[in-house]
């Protein structure tokens, strides 16, 4: 793929959208697991040569900055975060959505983006270690989301190393296409 020029469908799935494999197996998730640890020293990484313009830059026609992109991270990881507690210690429990368009709008996420990678620094070190420490058993166990049914949390593992592997590939796109890097 050219990265200066992808077509739209790669400019909004650069890295294509979220199959999981079947069977998903240890070995998956072990692998998701170190994903989710490495994203938040990659995410850094990335957006530290970034002035407050270029963090400004939308990723993509009509898509987020990527400020908003780097708020939108521990955003969305903490909701995944008490969704994985809410599946380990209630039954089956449906979880709460959240409209992460509206989240993108608020003042919190215009500030300084140094707010956010702290967050999600912190953040990734309790939810690896609370992920290291399951058992296959409980990684079997599920939520309900309201608009998309059951998800097993093994699954969800996968999903949101993908999601965090996703929005870094926005950013590293357009450092790419607009010759930052």
């Amino acid at each position: 793929m050219n990265l200066a020029n992808p077509p739209e469908s790669d400019l909004r799935y650069p890295i294509g959208r979220f199959e999981p494999p079947e069977p998903v197996t240890s070995e998956h998730v072990q692998a998701w697991i170190e994903d989710i640890a490495a994203l938040p020293s990659d995410l850094r990484r990335t957006v530290a040569v970034l002035s407050d313009k270029q963090l400004n830059t939308r990723y993509r026609p009509g898509g987020w900055t990527a400020r908003q992109v780097v708020h939108h991270l521990p955003d969305s990881h903490m909701n995944s975060y008490v969704r994985f507690k809410w599946a380990l210690t209630e039954d089956r429990p449906t979880i709460k959505a959240y409209d992460e368009k509206a989240w993108a709008m608020l003042p919190d996420s215009k500030v300084s983006v140094d707010h956010s990678l702290d967050l999600l620094e912190a953040l990734h070190r309790r939810w690896v270690n609370l992920l290291r420490g399951l058992t296959w058993a409980e990684l079997q166990r599920e939520f309900l989301h309201p608009d998309s049914g059951p998800s097993k949390l093994a699954v969800m593992v996968g999903a949101y190393a993908w999601h965090g592997r996703h929005h870094l590939a926005h950013i590293d796109q357009l450092v790419v296409r607009r010759g930052w890097g």
